[in-house]
Formats: C-alpha cells, structure tokens, sequence
C-alpha cells in the first residue's frame, strides 16, 4: 500500500477504520490523521503508530481524505480544506445526510468524492458500509473506497437516492437491535431471571439467528416458521407482537431516520 490516506476528525469509528487498515496490510507511516485535541492525536500516534498532522497538511500530502466530523461541522471543515485540495484528491465522506453535491460545490472543479454510511459494529470489524459515487468519482474511486472500508466489515455500492433509506437501516441499524435487547432483557427479569443470565441468553440467540439469516440463504419468514409450532409459545409471543403493533412500529421508526437524514441534507440541524 503506497498511497497516503488521511483520516480527518478521528474518532471512534475513525480510529476503528485506522486499525482495521493496518490489520489489513497499510503501513501506519502511511495513514494520516487529524483531531481536533492535541492530547488526542497524541494518543492516536502512541496506539497505532500513525502520523499525527493538521487538516491543511493532511489536504496537501494525503492521496485520499476521509472526513469523519460531524455533519454540522463538515461546513467548517470544508473551508479549511478548500484552498488546499487539489482536484486529483479522492474524498470520502462518513457524515450522515450529508450529499456528494455538497462537496462538490466547495472543493475544486472536479474533484472525485464517494459518500459512505458505515456503523458502529466496525469497531469490531462486523461494518456495514455502503457507498455512493459522486459526479466526478470513477469505478478505481469506488473500489479504492471499498478496500479501505473493507477492512472493518462488508462494502455494498448503491445509488445515491438510496443513501438516506441506508441510513435508516444499517447506519441506525445496531441501536434498534440493542434496543430489542434491552427490552428483552427487562422481560427476562420480569419472568425471573437474573440480568446476567438474561443477557447471555438473548445475545447468544441474536448471534445465532444472523448468522442463520446470513449463512442460510432462507427468508425470514421461513426462518420463523421453523420455530412457530402451531398453538406453540412462539406463535402466542408472535400474536402479542402483533397485536401491539410492532411491525408498524418499525416501519415508522425508520421512516422517521430516513427523512432526519433527509433534513441533514437539506441543512436542518436540530
């Protein structure tokens, strides 16, 4: 791996990404970062071996910049970043809502940007990261773009317009599934087990039921049918899930991610 990659506004995913990278064979000499803290990038040095530096020098000397700030002050760092971004720069975008045109606007004439929406189980190498090419990126930007993200998890390229219903759905994705398990806990200690127990049992049964959706090539429904005998526990569980309504619960929930990350794109940033 030859080319600089800068990793902008390192945070936890940020720093995710910089593991999975050297896991993955990038030499840390190579890999470029930025924090707002001093203390910080210090700590990004001393844990990874990578190059501490300033957003100007990160624009001037990397090959790919990924800009891992928060969508409200991506604004902020694109004017920073502006003078100093020559158009042959592939930029990566990690920022939620925030569309591949709104770059494009601010950085050089055509300038190569790939937006991504990735999640939080990279820090565990599990990711799901879905890309989009903006106007000016090309299929080497897009594949470039895979092998990095690729070494925190799985990579599915989709049209931009599709980017916001992601979101919804993987980048939101982990908390709803935490949130299940949360609430299935407290039943678990209702029903009178203690949380430990409780806790092992449902998240050994998530691990094993994704990675029979995963491995299995069976639909979902099918999956089910296996464990619903009829006038069963599972089917009388399944009648009470229904009754109050929680398919349609999901389906406003990310409903309601989807269009926040579409008043992200539009500059909402209540």
């Amino acid at each position: 791996m030859t080319q600089k990659v800068a990793v902008l506004g390192t945070g936890k995913i940020g720093e995710a990404l910089l593991s999975g990278m050297i896991g993955a064979g990038w030499s840390p000499a190579d890999l470029l970062v930025t924090a707002r803290r001093p203390e910080r990038a210090d700590e990004l040095r001393a844990r990874h071996g990578v190059v501490p530096v300033t957003n100007a020098e990160a624009a001037k000397t990397a090959d790919t910049l990924i800009l891992t700030v928060k969508p409200q002050d991506m604004g902020t760092l694109l004017d920073e970043l502006a003078p100093h971004v020559p158009a042959d720069r592939l930029v990566i975008s990690g920022a939620a809502g925030i569309p591949t045109a709104f770059f494009e606007e601010r950085l050089a004439p055509g300038t190569p940007v790939v937006r991504v929406m990735t999640n939080t189980p990279a820090l565990v190498d599990e990711a799901m990261s879905v890309i989009s090419a903006g106007t000016h990126a090309t299929a080497e930007h897009l594949a470039h773009t895979e092998e990095i993200f690729g070494a925190v998890g799985k990579t599915l390229r989709v049209p931009e317009s599709q980017q916001d219903a992601c979101t919804a759905l993987s980048g939101s994705g982990p908390a709803y599934f935490f949130y299940l398990v949360e609430a299935m806990t407290d039943a678990g200690i209702l029903l009178g087990l203690p949380r430990d127990k409780a806790h092992d049992l449902i998240v050994q049964s998530a691990i094993g039921a994704a990675k029979m959706l995963r491995d299995s090539g069976e639909h979902p429904v099918k999956l089910r049918e296996n464990v619903t005998s009829p006038a069963g526990t599972t089917i009388n569980a399944i009648r009470e899930l229904e009754n109050h309504g929680v398919r349609a619960a999901l389906i406003a929930a990310l409903e309601a991610a989807r269009d926040r990350s579409r008043e992200l794109a539009s500059g909402t940033k209540d």
